[in-house]
């Protein structure tokens, strides 16, 4: 099942690397063993580009993650029926859908980058001969591959309708334009009443913020030893607000864990319930019961909160307990 790999591109005249790769893949396609299976297209340009994203069959990218901006000769492609192969970074992640294009996983299995190298190569290999070569060459007596003929057809439907103009004003219409319109007509009526209200607070807030105390803090129970699935576990804060309510803070704790590039990221967020106060102390509680199983760092953080805000980063002031 014979596959051949096209190559074109060109370097930036200060991209010494990127030269050199260049340069090894010519050298590579003028080997005796590799003379029609690997080629290097030279003089790549928008007209090279236009054939390319026509008539090949599998638009393969692979970028080193998280480092892809975008991809956009990809969603040129799939709009000509061209499968996509590749990272699940740029647009991949989005656009990436099953039986519509092929993936290599989105997290690194090695912090090594030459080991991710070897094994992004291997996996690559191992696709194409026993997951995408197989089904381009399952022909029928019409000299056809009804399975291939699906995913292409899956491609147009299901990844190239989701990266045209009308997705993106659509996005931006509602994701954007209606939200903030109906938020500059709620600031600006009465005279704009929301906006001093607004301004007030954030002004009191600012104010009492360096004077807010944590009281207590118990954490989850058994935090120091292993929690259980299934079991409910409680945690409490009591914090002295001065003259600021209950309301006028939210608390909550994060699950974390750390991913194979030795990031912290956020799995889990649980809210805390204000349920007393009294004497400007304010008890609030927080309830969890684990559903997933797992090493996570667990913190809580106190942070203003306002219904009114158009979103958490709107106001910069947080604590962490």
């Amino acid at each position: 099942m014979p596959v051949q790999f096209l190559f074109a591109g060109k370097a930036h005249p200060a991209d010494k690397a990127g030269q050199e790769l260049i340069k090894r893949i010519v050298e590579v396609s003028l080997m005796p063993e590799f003379i029609g299976k690997i080629v290097f297209i030279p003089g790549y340009d928008m007209t090279i580009a236009r054939k390319m994203v026509q008539g090949v069959d599998i638009w393969m990218n692979t970028p080193t993650r998280p480092l892809e901006a975008s991809g956009t000769s990809g969603e040129k492609a799939v709009m000509n029926g061209v499968m996509h192969f590749s990272v699940l970074d740029g647009w991949w992640v989005e656009g990436y859908k099953e039986g519509a294009g092929w993936a290599l996983p989105m997290n690194n299995t090695y912090s090594d980058t030459e080991f991710q190298d070897e094994l992004d190569a291997a996996t690559i290999y191992n696709m194409l001969e026993n997951d995408i070569a197989p089904v381009f060459y399952n022909i029928d007596s019409n000299g056809l591959s009804s399975e291939w003929i699906e995913i292409i057809k899956n491609t147009i439907a299901h990844v190239a309708a989701n990266f045209t103009t009308n997705r993106m004003l659509n996005d931006y219409q509602v994701q954007y334009y209606e939200p903030m319109s109906v938020r500059h007509h709620n600031i600006v009526q009465n005279d704009y009443a929301l906006a001093r209200e607004l301004a007030f607070w954030k002004k009191k807030v600012r104010r009492e913020w360096p004077l807010i105390e944590v009281r207590s803090y118990s954490k989850l129970d058994n935090a120091k030893s292993e929690m259980v699935l299934g079991n409910d576990y409680t945690a409490e804060v009591e914090l002295y607000l001065g003259e600021l309510s209950p309301e006028d803070i939210g608390v909550e704790i994060l699950i974390a864990e750390q991913n194979n590039d030795n990031r912290m990221v956020i799995k889990e967020r649980f809210d805390f319930v204000p349920v007393s106060i009294e004497n400007s102390v304010a008890k609030y509680t927080c309830n969890i019961k684990p559903e997933t199983a797992g090493l996570y760092n667990v913190a809580a953080r106190i942070y203003p909160k306002n219904p009114h805000l158009p979103h958490r980063q709107d106001f910069d002031l947080v604590k962490w307990l």
